[in-house]
């Protein structure tokens, strides 16, 4: 029986673009879009490190703009770097209508700045009964620790709860510890695959 229901954050509650990001960066430095994206696909670890609370705010900042040759301010940076989500309504609501039936926990790889920017924009998706931030507990998925932080605070053993992450490594993390897994694209029926696993609505 499924007691919980652990669901990542992005491309799944919310959407979210860095090519917003990118086209923002393109206008304070000498690189172009395609320049940018390349950089930040060979900085991952770099990016990692932000995101598991290893480097602080500035220092992700300084290392960027220094990376890029930018001139931006820190305010500046920041404000492009966040503004880059937007609402995705349809799994909100489905997760929305199983609060109260079932322990709800939000599983997410993020860095303290965006995730600042998404409690102040988006107050409306605080409703988890938990959180388990990838900058707060210094493990990011598809790591096997995330996840059991996530089950102690759900409360449930590996097979009470289900994951719900828009990426196939993430998944195959979570199964591989025994959850049960939804990979959600687009075009899934997130509701019809919850109901297949014997949740009620």
């Amino acid at each position: 029986m499924i007691r919980a229901v652990i669901s990542d954050l992005g491309k799944v509650i919310l959407n979210f673009d860095n090519r917003i990001f990118f086209r923002k960066m393109a206008a304070s430095c000498p690189c172009t879009e395609e320049k940018i994206r390349e950089v930040v696909h060979r900085s991952s670890e770099f990016i990692e490190l932000f995101d598991s609370g290893k480097i602080t705010p500035q220092e992700f900042y300084s290392r960027v703009v220094t990376k890029l040759g930018a001139r931006m301010s820190y305010d500046d940076f920041f404000a492009a770097y966040t503004d880059v989500f937007s609402f995705h309504p349809p799994a909100f609501q489905i997760l929305s209508s199983l609060k109260g039936k079932y322990r709800l926990i939000l599983l997410s790889n993020t860095d303290v700045v965006r995730f600042a920017f998404i409690k102040s924009k988006f107050p409306e998706i605080l409703i988890f009964d938990d959180y388990v931030l990838s900058f707060e507990v210094g493990s990011m998925k598809p790591h096997p620790e995330i996840y059991r932080i996530a089950l102690r605070k759900a409360g449930v053993e590996a097979p009470e709860a289900v994951f719900i992450d828009d990426m196939e490594e993430n998944i195959r993390g979570a199964e591989a510890l025994g959850l049960k897994g939804i990979l959600c694209k687009p075009d899934t029926d997130l509701e019809k695959e919850l109901r297949a696993l014997g949740l009620s609505f």
